[in-house]
């Protein structure tokens, strides 16, 4: 499990020396000798970040901080993703610095409201369960808002997006849609929408008289993908955004192939009970998005399509 504490704590003399270094303060100002409490500084965005100019322009909204729950102001806001499924998140170089979509718009947030944040690496399966504890404030990880996980967590929707495959270049399996993976060798993420959708196209080859598509599950997006470039199945059915962007590396000769209709709200996760915190991130989601500095944080990634109009709550159908 890998941890980064993106922002820190600091009190009036460090607070003006920090100040002056380009960090920021909540206020937007610095604290003299005679202050009676510490200030939240809000450090810079890590410099291989392709939205850090946006991030680090972000000032925190005095209405919404104001708002914001108590424990984020002491504790900061303590975000859970899964690292490895890029463009929406990966490590920088370092391999420990969460870079990505979605910790982008965790820093964005957590600016937004005036608050430091921590962004937390767990396997897929951990994360719901690591916010309903109180681990963990919310996921963001390119999780689909659908009914099902409304039953365990509270989404604020923040971009939409759908389904794609990725088979090798030239394509060489013929594997154009749905009903061409009818008798053939498919990779998935265990636990996840791409495993229910593999499923549902298996459904339907069985339910046409068809070979069944065979279904291979694995814990993370590389070790799926991984089938592929071996040959051990055909495609992997995965996010659109992340064929995309992996079809654009030209070392792992793959071709991306978008599965039309599948498109779904992706949410931040969070504990439904927690309606402080929720009318918070909705709060902070919307006044980023009417910034503009939302959409600059999509084309960053190259991500524009994505882009949702207003947050919405529980809008998975």
């Amino acid at each position: 499990m890998n941890t980064r504490i993106l922002t820190t704590l600091a009190a009036g003399a460090l607070l003006a020396a920090t100040t002056a270094c380009g960090a920021q303060s909540l206020d937007g100002g610095t604290s003299g000798a005679a202050a009676a409490a510490p200030d939240i500084v809000l450090d810079q965005a890590p410099t291989e970040e392709k939205a850090a100019d946006v991030i680090n322009a972000i000032t925190p909204d005095k209405d919404l901080a104001a708002k914001a729950p108590a424990s984020l102001k002491s504790g900061g806001l303590k975000v859970v993703s899964s690292i490895g499924y890029p463009p929406m998140e990966l490590f920088a170089s370092d391999g420990k610095t969460p870079i990505g979509f979605d910790p982008a718009l965790a820093r964005a947030i957590a600016r937004k409201l005036g608050v430091k944040v921590t962004i937390t690496d767990e396997e897929f399966n951990s994360q719901i369960p690591g916010v309903l504890t109180g681990r963990y404030d919310f996921v963001i990880s390119s999780m689909t808002d659908n009914p099902e996980r409304q039953g365990q967590v509270t989404f604020v929707d923040y971009v939409q997006a759908g389904s794609g495959m990725l088979v090798k270049k030239g394509n060489p399996a013929g594997v154009t849609g749905p009903k061409d993976l009818c008798g053939k060798t498919v990779s998935v993420v265990d636990n996840g929408s791409s495993m229910e959708l593999a499923e549902s196209y298996d459904a339907d080859c069985k339910k046409d008289g068809k070979a069944a598509v065979n279904i291979l599950k694995f814990p993370g997006d590389t070790e799926a993908m991984l089938q592929v470039s071996n040959g051990r199945a055909q495609a992997i059915v995965t996010d659109y955004v992340v064929a995309a962007y992996k079809s654009a590396d030209p070392k792992l000769a793959m071709e991306a192939i978008a599965l039309e209709g599948t498109e779904s709200p992706w949410g931040i996760g969070m504990k439904p009970d927690n309606k402080e915190l929720i009318e918070s991130v909705k709060g902070a989601l919307d006044a980023l998005i009417q910034s503009g500095e939302y959409g600059k944080l999509l084309a960053a990634w190259n991500l524009d399509k994505l882009a949702v109009q207003s947050a919405v709550i529980n809008g998975g159908k």
